[in-house]
């Protein structure tokens, strides 16, 4: 189960099936591709994406999957991954919680997010050797970038998980909080971002999304950087957060 609330220009997500540990299949896929859909349109300026009970997301809800007859194509190449691509073209910052098991798909709605914030409890990796499936959703690109060849190996032949400390001292994900504190930590970031410049920061974001998928050189960089510092320019919020430095007071960001 999918909810979505909104909540001062910031949309909250959540994974409500713990009995499952948020374990999705593929309703579940369809529901929160239509809760960042509704939040897109409702225009929020921050979401934050997060899961009840025990655990994140256990990854795919393969309870009454029959593996003579399933289509793993229509699953992943049908629903996942559109969605992915969904959340990470969201139009304003986004934040996940993650705590307990962040496993599969679970991993993939992570690596979709722009921040993550884990607990130190958290279970990150790929444990799929037991059921002779690979890992999925984006997880071998985020290991091998981030980790290398040989510990994305390691992980995969092993099994082993990794904790939510391990995970941010190896450059996986943002910060790592105590389990009790993880959300709160999340949802005050969100709220930050919310009444910030909505427009620079989509400006990074759609920069930092080139140099990940299209490996820009620093000079091609700069360049973007330079047209998207005159594109700003334009916008209100440049203006008022130049009146507010000259003007010595706190700037009013309203995100345009």
């Amino acid at each position: 189960m999918i909810e979505l609330t909104i909540e001062n220009d910031v949309a909250h997500v959540v994974l409500n099936n713990p009995a499952k540990l948020n374990a999705l299949d593929e309703e579940a896929i369809r529901e929160l591709d239509a809760a960042y859909a509704e939040a897109e349109a409702s225009r929020v300026r921050a979401l934050v994406l997060r899961g009840e009970g025990r655990a994140f997301c256990a990854g795919r809800d393969i309870s009454g999957v029959d593996p003579r007859h399933d289509d793993v194509m229509g699953y992943l190449g049908g629903l996942v991954t559109p969605l992915l691509q969904r959340m990470s073209r969201f139009p304003a910052p986004t934040f996940g919680a993650a705590h307990g098991a962040c496993l599969g798909v679970g991993l993939g709605l992570l690596i979709a997010t722009d921040v993550v914030y884990v607990a130190d409890t958290a279970k990150i990796g790929s444990p799929f050797a037991a059921l002779g499936a690979t890992l999925d959703s984006g997880g071998h690109a985020l290991f091998f970038e981030r980790l290398g060849a040989h510990k994305t190996l390691d992980l995969i032949y092993t099994g082993r998980l990794m904790t939510g400390s391990e995970a941010v001292q190896s450059g996986l994900f943002s910060q790592v909080f105590p389990a009790d504190e993880v959300v709160s930590a999340t949802v005050a970031a969100a709220e930050r971002a919310a009444s910030g410049a909505t427009g620079a920061f989509l400006a990074s974001k759609a920069l930092v999304r080139r140099l990940r998928d299209e490996r820009l050189g620093l000079w091609e960089s700069v360049d973007v950087e330079n047209a998207a510092q005159a594109a700003l320019c334009d916008s209100d919020d440049y203006r008022e957060g130049f009146a507010a430095f000259q003007e010595k007071r706190t700037p009013q960001f309203r995100g345009r």
